[in-house]
């Protein structure tokens, strides 16, 4: 069970909630009326918040995209940190996109695709450009740990940082691909085999040191 901070701050849980909750009305309205257009006192609005509570989470107006757009890499993320040994890339990729689909939340579908909305935005909006690339250096940071891992070595050695970087564009170019295609009408079934791209990009991307099954 969470605890409250002393002196009666809120819990980091309630906390993460309330900044998702944030980012979500933030996002919808950047999407709907552009960056330019919204103001934080827009967003407060939309929350049900005073603006100052806003500015007590977040440094901009275009900050509160961050945390809506980290949710776009969480289930990527999450697949890799609880990789068995014995599965490769590509049987992890497709056994959790198949309970992804078959378990997600119509928040998590709908966060996912706000997800989407941010980073194809991000083209045009350098603020929110900067929040892609900031989720994106915590996937590599994340990517060095379990790379570092699957292949017993640790996390300073070159080899794994250089296949965290490669890893990590990797996801970062084939969630841009794929959802600016989405956004454009492309029929969702072109990418049925989406997790399997995502397994394909990264081995490519490392040269075939992060994919196969490993002994234990």
């Amino acid at each position: 069970m969470a605890t409250a901070k002393r002196g009666g701050g809120m819990s980091e849980q309630r906390r993460h909630r309330l900044r998702l909750e944030i980012s979500r009305e933030a996002s919808r309205l950047f999407w709907e009326q552009g960056v330019d257009r919204t103001s934080g006192d827009q967003i407060a609005e939309a929350v049900g918040l005073s603006t100052r509570t806003i500015w007590r989470h977040f440094r901009s107006k275009e900050s509160c995209a961050e945390p809506i757009v980290t949710q776009g890499v969480e289930w990527e993320m999450r697949t890799l940190r609880d990789w068995p040994a014995h599965l490769s890339l590509e049987e992890r990729f497709s056994t959790e996109a198949r309970r992804f689909r078959t378990e997600a939340s119509a928040v998590e579908l709908a966060d996912n695709g706000l997800a989407v909305r941010m980073i194809r935005l991000a083209d045009t909006e350098p603020a929110l450009r900067t929040a892609w690339l900031m989720a994106c250096d915590q996937v590599e940071r994340e990517m060095t740990a379990i790379i570092a891992k699957r292949l017993g070595l640790p996390a300073t050695d070159l080899d794994v940082r250089l296949h965290a970087a490669a890893a990590s564009a990797a996801l970062r170019v084939i969630n841009e691909e794929i959802g600016a295609a989405l956004l454009d009408g492309a029929d969702p079934a072109q990418f049925a085999d989406a997790p399997e791209r995502v397994a394909h990009a990264v081995r490519r991307a490392t040269g075939g040191a992060v994919g196969d099954p490993v002994a234990t």
